[in-house]
């Protein structure tokens, strides 16, 4: 007996000596060190070590685990369990009609990662190919599975990974990335997935995290393509170094892959945590359940991804995959007008001064006319009869920089009425508030969009804002100054001791509702336009106060909310008009925290700008008309709302570029340059989406170009965004020698700003910003137009944009008998502001502006007699 055992142990010792004879394989260049160790699991990772700052340090818990799901029969297609928010009510409301069935689908077995039997291993053979590539194999009882491993010789910090795996039998069948590495939740920094959620800290309230991306999940939930704004799960780690996984781009879903829309295709499924639940960056290829993974025996699928382990933090490693890996910085090169934007902002004035295709309207409210746009999108209580303005800002300053008789004669005093009936001013609780977005004209009364509420930004919306822009234009209108106080004075008792506000109060028994969710939007602005108007200091120490709680609850924690009820507030837009409103406050108080705070917020924003697919010049048919892909292309557009609830989920991106002009401020204050690239993806060549006969872009993406649709009065929006874009990019291309004073950011959209309530200065002269439809006439639709007059009406500028990555050369026709109805001038001396040659108007003069440049030309001019 003893002979016996000692033979065993002995034949043991013997196989374990031979085991461990296994020398470890390793991968390792001048930035990272990778080594595998066998042992009687398989390979596993044993050390990975980053090159920060000059010195290898280990980093997270080495993994190398492998995953392997598969399903003999389709998934599961019911939710497996119900959530609740953190009041403990059901989720979501029945009446939030456009969310139910996006949650639902959201949590089906396959987005939760329960579906399917999940195959964890280590590879039980590996071997090196050469001197950088590691290969590792695995046979299972459905699959045969391998993988190469390399560097990417471009960049030293990613590791390329080609996964294949040949199927045994039939079925469904999903392969996971591998976990390089695992981090533990308490060394987590920040971790996103960028267009679903951002955070410091793990969510453990499951709604708050999956439904409103307010901190990290803390379930393995795999993410769609459809509101992914990059295909990018990153988490950082408090030792300053960031890990991300990426697909080769080549494998991600094309939305309009040929003739139709295909948004909804789910190809890589994208995930923080690994089907373990780790925090550990994972793809998932082909998605379980979806057509790709569907498969017969003997097929075989392969995916390459990369692995990126840097020193720096997340936005870097976004950046990373940005412009490195989906080439987003160099796609800029195909974009080509039809169309300037100034042409569009011509040809809209005309819409917009045409009742019948702006369906302007004129109703008959408590004994004054009151005019807004019909809008024929879901309002609670609409039959069709809804409606509303949009713009304020934009209003004014095109009738002062147009001097359009209809406009000032048929449109302002109708909507001036409708902003003055719009507040409440009896007393009670809501005195001084807007008591309604939207008008309905039958009953004859003013509703919120999706309930009987009145929410504090509301107020801050359509009193502040709209009235405080109003203001700009007429500083010495005292009904609209009074009232403008009276929405102060509410916003001042609204808010909290901490600083902050109520999302909303129920209009009958005036107690808050949505006590599930904190005001993380920026209603500090109403208190900012209160201070600038009204010059009492009271309204800015609580800007301030706000704004305090607001970095430290949202922007620190990366946790937002939108404004758009029918969304039940997803985050949207409004993240992006938070960094403009911090900028704002920068600018009257000086002080560096605002700012830092406004460039983070306006970082976090860069996560709502699609960034995938990559665009390319692939023929396509839209609605029978060929297109390049480019023209069609998301990459560069921003959402409405993203996460799992939003519109981008069913639409896609929009085509209201709001954020544009404040990325090029932001430009202009970090020399970050993805901001101006995304600015300018999002506003350039985009004629694909304009109607052709009124040149109204449509707002979602899927709706192509059938123009303003049920949303007639977005033409104000999209002429408020268009002059903020421009007027941003001629003071950054002309060093800030061309300036002029911007207004309020716009209610609801996002965060640009009005213009034209006061004379800017162009080279040191004075000038107010005119806008005369047929005085300047550019034949190439790569130039931007901007035109001022000086005050004695005896200079025009004219301020030329170079939209082109190349030089152009081109003419100018300058019809200056249109600068003034009834009036007749003659030019009698051209002189160019910026360096160039002189404009001559010969047919065979021609003018030279450099690649996104810009050339200024003074024209001295006095009445013809």
């Amino acid at each position: 007996m003893k002979k016996k055992i000692s033979l065993f142990v002995f034949t043991l010792l013997i196989g374990l000596s031979a085991f461990h004879a296994d020398s470890p394989l390793k991968l390792s260049n001048s930035r990272l060190r990778l080594s595998w160790q066998n042992s009687p699991n398989g390979w596993s990772i044993n050390s990975i070590e980053l090159n920060m700052k000059g010195k290898w340090q280990s980093v997270g818990k080495p993994s190398g685990e492998y995953t392997l799901l598969y399903s003999a029969e389709r998934p599961d297609t019911v939710p497996a369990e119900n959530f609740k928010t953190i009041t403990g009510d059901n989720f979501p409301d029945p009446v939030y009609k456009y969310q139910v069935n996006k949650w639902k689908q959201s949590i089906l077995p396959v987005p939760m990662n329960t579906s399917g039997k999940a195959y964890h291993f280590y590879p039980q053979s590996a071997h090196a190919d050469g001197k950088n590539k590691l290969v590792f194999e695995q046979e299972t009882d459905v699959a045969s599975i391998s993988s190469e491993w390399m560097f990417d010789p471009a960049f030293p910090s990613d590791v390329l990974v080609t996964q294949t795996f040949k199927t045994k039998k039939a079925g469904y069948f999903s392969l996971a990335s591998p976990s390089l590495l695992n981090i533990d939740e308490k060394e987590m920094s920040w971790a996103t997935v960028p267009g679903y959620f951002q955070g410091n800290e793990v969510q453990p309230n499951f709604v708050l995290g999956y439904a409103y991306g307010q901190g990290v999940p803390d379930k393995p939930v795999i993410y769609r393509e459809r509101s992914a704004s990059s295909l990018c799960p990153i988490v950082s780690l408090k030792n300053g170094s960031t890990l991300s996984a990426m697909p080769d781009p080549s494998f991600g879903r094309d939305p309009w892959a040929n003739d139709q829309n295909t948004h909804q295709d789910w190809f890589v499924g994208i995930s923080h945590r690994n089907r373990r639940s780790l925090l550990s960056p994972t793809l998932y290829y082909p998605v379980l359940g979806e057509p790709k993974s569907k498969l017969n025996g003997g097929e075989t699928i392969t995916f390459r991804f990369r692995y990126s382990l840097t020193e720096g933090d997340w936005y870097a490693a976004l950046k990373h995959s940005i412009n490195d890996i989906s080439h987003f910085n160099q796609s800029l090169s195909l974009r080509k007008n039809k169309q300037s934007l100034t042409k569009r902002m011509e040809e809209m004035h005309k819409y917009l001064v045409d009742s019948n295709t702006s369906m302007w309207r004129v109703e008959d409210f408590e004994g004054k006319k009151i005019g807004g746009q019909a809008y024929m999108g879901g309002v609670v209580g609409s039959s069709g009869d809804a409606m509303k303005n949009a713009d304020y800002g934009a209003m004014w300053m095109l009738a002062n920089a147009s001097g359009d008789p209809v406009l000032k004669n048929n449109v302002l005093p109708y909507a001036m009425n409708f902003k003055l009936a719009q507040q409440q001013t009896s007393p009670g609780f809501f005195q001084g508030a807007a008591i309604g977005q939207y008008f309905l004209a039958k009953p004859k009364k003013f509703v919120e969009e999706w309930g009987t509420f009145i929410e504090p930004i509301s107020l801050t919306y359509y009193t502040m804002l709209d009235m405080g822009n109003v203001l700009l234009f007429e500083p010495g209108n005292k009904l609209l100054r009074e009232r403008l106080k009276l929405g102060a004075e509410q916003l001042l008792k609204w808010q909290k001791a901490d600083g902050s506000w109520e999302v909303a109060y129920d209009r009958e028994t005036e107690k808050p509702i949505f006590n599930d969710i904190k005001d993380l939007r920026p209603t500090f602005y109403g208190l900012i336009v209160a201070y600038r108007i009204l010059k009492d200091q009271k309204y800015l120490d609580a800007a301030r106060k706000g704004a305090d709680w607001f970095i430290k609850n949202a922007i620190n924690k990366g946790a937002f909310i939108g404004v758009c009820g029918d969304a039940r507030y997803a985050p949207d837009f409004a993240t992006g008009q938070s960094a403009q409103a911090l900028l704002d406050l920068y600018d009257l108080t000086n002080e560096k925290a605002y700012k830092d705070a406004a460039i983070q917020a306006a970082k976090i924003y860069t996560a709502s700008i699609y960034t995938q697919p990559v665009p390319s010049r692939k023929i396509k048919t839209v609605k029978g008309v060929a297109r390049e892909d480019w023209e069609i292309s998301q990459s560069g557009l921003s959402f409405e709302h993203g996460g799992i609830l939003g519109s981008s989920n069913s639409s896609g991106p929009i085509q209201l570029c709001s954020h544009a002009g404040m990325f090029i401020r932001m430009f202009a204050l970090t020399k970050d340059s993805l901001f101006a690239e995304m600015a300018r993806s999002a506003a350039l060549g985009r004629d694909a989406f304009v109607d052709s006969t009124t040149s109204v872009a449509s707002y979602y993406w899927s709706a192509m170009n059938k123009g303003a649709g049920p949303y007639p009065h977005h033409a104000w929006w999209q002429i408020g965004w268009i002059t903020d874009y421009l007027m941003a990019e001629a003071e950054l291309r002309s060093n800030g020698k061309i300036v002029f004073p911007r207004g309020f950011v716009t209610p609801k959209v996002g965060p640009h700003q009005t213009y034209g309530f006061a004379a800017g200065k162009i080279f040191d002269e004075s000038a107010d910003m005119i806008l005369r439809d047929g005085l300047l006439r550019m034949p190439d639709p790569e130039i931007e137009y901007i035109t001022a007059l000086s005050a004695n009406k005896k200079r025009l500028f004219i301020i030329l944009l170079n939209d082109d990555l190349k030089p152009v050369k081109t003419g100018m026709n300058i019809d200056i008998n249109k600068l003034e109805e009834g009036k007749q001038y003659r030019v009698t001396k051209m002189s160019s502001l910026t360096p160039g040659e002189h404009f001559s108007q010969s047919k065979s003069g021609e003018i030279s502006i450099p690649s996104q440049g810009i050339r200024v030309f003074a024209l001295d001019i006095e009445p013809d007699r």
